[in-house]
């Protein structure tokens, strides 16, 4: 980063500060997301946001290896206690809290000292790869599914907000002035809600946005489960966005939808366009190595079975909610396997390097099926422990490549550290420690 762009960023802040104060912000939070998928944060005041945009804020490399509960893997490329980063908001995406009275968030790019972005910077690959995909002439367009279950609060085991049905409107009317004062807040810092109703889990809402570039995709990820959480603290409940809240219900999917575009037109439309299978099939070539990091946790195990429409199948089908890859028809790609104890950015990164490898390579979808995978004898099933989707990992050259040496080994050396912290443990030991971190 040059003296030029570093002068540009403090001058657009600059700008920025009055109508901030003027909605009476005091401070700016600055999240990025860590390899286990937490949400981590530096914030600073108001005043402080010229200086910080154009040299950014110090944070230490090190959460590059923590997990999920805080601990600190000592891995090949990451873990140590020297070294530091510089955290720039992207300033494009700075939004004022409509459910922190106060705040004001923006996500962070991560660069080191001298101004040269991280390796392991997350929404720096996601952007990577968005690009290589623009180098071949096509846009991409994501959007993300954010399911979470509604909790009392003051407990930490989990005792449902409410008593209606799946998918019933009595759930939402129970809970009537919680979804509004949610679905106001997310229109007031200008997220397109597409959808929002009760999910089939005890207390499980689902809430759905408008698709963007991939990275903004990513962003709006993050910002919906924030505000989701803030809301929902706000109205003295708690929220869980994890894999698996208790051991034998159901668990939240945070599913991704992707589209791929070209000179204006959606290839996924109409007939289904040669590159849009191409890129379908590719991500479907890649969804073992991929289970990784779209479900990366060991309690995406528990999720991640079959006839639960968590997708654990290695398929794909026309609107089959059973198949890891559903084509929705005429309008985009879903991919059901993921949850929400997925870095976003990583999701799109991965995503979006395997669907691009699938078109270099002229991939072709094998035959769809039209059934519940469950009755298909030869049906592949997705890996079905987070231990099968690691060497899956390591194994993929094209995952492997798009991350780079040190990003993957770091990744596989994260995903591990749970393995080896969950090690002998029950389910439900499992969804009692994980419940409520995502």
């Amino acid at each position: 980063m040059d003296t030029a762009e570093r002068d540009h960023r403090q001058a657009q802040a600059t700008a920025l500060l009055d109508g901030l104060a003027d909605r009476d912000v005091v401070a700016v939070a600055i999240t990025w997301i860590d390899h286990s998928g937490i949400a981590r944060v530096k914030s600073i005041p108001l005043d402080k946001l010229p200086r910080v945009a154009a040299h950014g804020v110090g944070a230490s490399p090190v959460f590059d290896a923590f997990l999920l509960d805080d601990t600190i893997v000592a891995g090949r490329h990451s873990g140590s206690p020297v070294g530091d980063l510089r955290l720039h908001p992207d300033l494009a995406r700075l939004t004022v809290l409509a459910g922190q009275p106060g705040w004001a968030w923006a996500p962070a790019d991560r660069y080191d000292q001298r101004g040269e972005p991280h390796p392991q910077d997350e929404r720096g690959l996601a952007r990577t790869m968005a690009d290589r995909l623009a180098v071949h002439g096509y846009e991409v367009r994501a959007g993300f599914e954010v399911e979470w279950v509604v909790g009392q609060g003051g407990t930490d085991d989990f005792r449902p907000a409410t008593t209606g049905p799946a998918y019933g409107h009595i759930r939402q009317v129970e809970l009537s002035d919680y979804c509004a004062d949610l679905i106001a807040a997310l229109v007031e810092q200008d997220v397109d809600v597409l959808q929002f109703h009760p999910e089939y889990a005890a207390g499980q809402f689902e809430v759905s946005t408008a698709p963007e570039d991939p990275v903004h995709a990513a962003d709006t990820a993050v910002l919906v489960r924030e505000t989701i959480r803030a809301i929902t603290i706000r109205h003295g409940l708690r929220a869980s966005f994890s894999p698996k809240v208790v051991a034998d219900g159901v668990g939240n999917g945070g599913h991704l939808h992707v589209s791929l575009w070209r000179d204006g037109k959606s290839l996924f439309e109409g007939h289904l366009h040669p590159d849009a299978e191409a890129f379908a099939a590719g991500v479907l070539r890649h969804l073992p190595g991929l289970c990784a990091i779209g479900c990366p946790s060991v309690a995406s195990y528990l999720r991640l079975i079959p006839s639960h429409w968590a997708g654990a199948y290695a398929a794909w089908g026309v609107e089959n909610r059973e198949t890891a890859l559903r084509l929705v028809e005429g309008r985009d790609l879903e991919v059901k396997c993921f949850d929400l104890s997925a870095n976003p950015y990583l999701v799109v990164a991965a995503t979006l390097a395997a669907g691009l490898a699938g078109i270099v390579d002229g991939a072709r979808l094998p035959d769809q099926i039209t059934v519940n995978p469950v009755q298909v004898d030869n049906a592949q099933r997705l890996p079905q422990s987070l231990e099968d989707a690691v060497r899956a990992f390591e194994d993929d050259e094209v995952l492997t490549e798009a991350f780079g040496v040190e990003f993957a080994a770091t990744i596989a050396d994260v995903r591990r550290g749970e393995i080896a912290r969950f090690a002998g443990a029950t389910a439900e030991e499992i969804t009692d420690a994980t419940r409520w971190r995502h």
